[in-house]
């Protein structure tokens, strides 16, 4: 059985990165390149190597360490195949139910659009972790820039049927600001006004709030809430389509 190791870094201004370790053979994964310096100060500090870079999709706070990782450690890359000509130095792209070997542990890739048009997720469904990138965030999803929101609904629906206990990295560091819109979405959920409160707490005490995980997304994650009757209620849309409520909410959140 998989055991892997996965480290947790800041980059940039909020961006999360990740190493996976498997050690049983020392293989070592970056979930995306957000910042060369931060990747290399973490494998310094955990005595790791790295084997692969794992990315998620092509833009920069992702990708864009990519090259100069590579040079450096002679890493194999990995990446969308939907957008292999966007993906710097890659060497291997995959789709929808692709595995990745890294050593013994294995990540299935799942096709996720909608923020880019060739998004994936890679789940590592043995040790109960999925890295999103920009798919699924704490209390939010990923901007609609390339893809549209039936696309995205459709996504976000493959990581709902994810196992509830399992982890969720995802790429940033955006929960606060993604609490105050759910409340005003979805006011009457319990769950969230008790998360928000200890999100709060959380961030003033300049503490992380990812991972996260799938049910506790499902339970307060207003983009994956579509069929929750105050949601409907509280933007209009009582008798719409889930695809529709979904679109709408994502609308009021770009604006707010």
């Amino acid at each position: 059985m998989s055991k892997l190791e996965i480290h947790q870094f800041e980059a940039l201004k909020d961006n999360y990165g990740y190493l996976v370790h498997e050690p049983s053979t020392g293989a070592t994964a970056a979930i995306d390149t957000p910042e060369v310096a931060p990747i290399l100060k973490a494998l310094d500090a955990k005595g790791w190597k790295l084997t692969h870079i794992l990315n998620t999709h092509h833009h920069f706070d992702h990708a864009g360490g990519n090259a100069e990782l590579k040079a450096k450690t002679g890493c194999m890359i990995v990446g969308p195949k939907g957008e292999r000509d966007l993906i710097p130095d890659i060497d291997r792209a995959v789709g929808e139910g692709d595995i990745i070997e890294l050593g013994a542990a294995r990540a299935r890739v799942i096709e996720v659009p909608g923020h880019t048009r060739g998004h994936i997720a890679y789940s590592f469904g043995e040790d109960h972790v999925v890295f999103v990138g920009d798919t699924l965030f704490a209390l939010g999803c990923g901007r609609l820039f390339e893809g549209t929101a039936e696309q995205m609904w459709t996504s976000l629906g493959k990581l709902m049927a994810l196992p509830d206990d399992t982890t969720v990295y995802c790429a940033h560091e955006y929960t606060q600001s993604n609490a105050r819109f759910a409340l005003s979405v979805e006011p009457q959920n319990a769950a969230l006004v008790s998360r928000a409160k200890d999100i709060d707490a959380k961030r003033a005490r300049g503490e992380w709030t990812v991972p996260t995980t799938i049910g506790l997304e499902k339970a307060t994650n207003p983009f994956l809430r579509a069929a929750s009757p105050d949601l409907r209620e509280t933007i209009g849309l009582i008798n719409a389509t889930d695809v529709d409520v979904f679109a709408e909410t994502r609308a009021r959140k770009d604006k707010f």
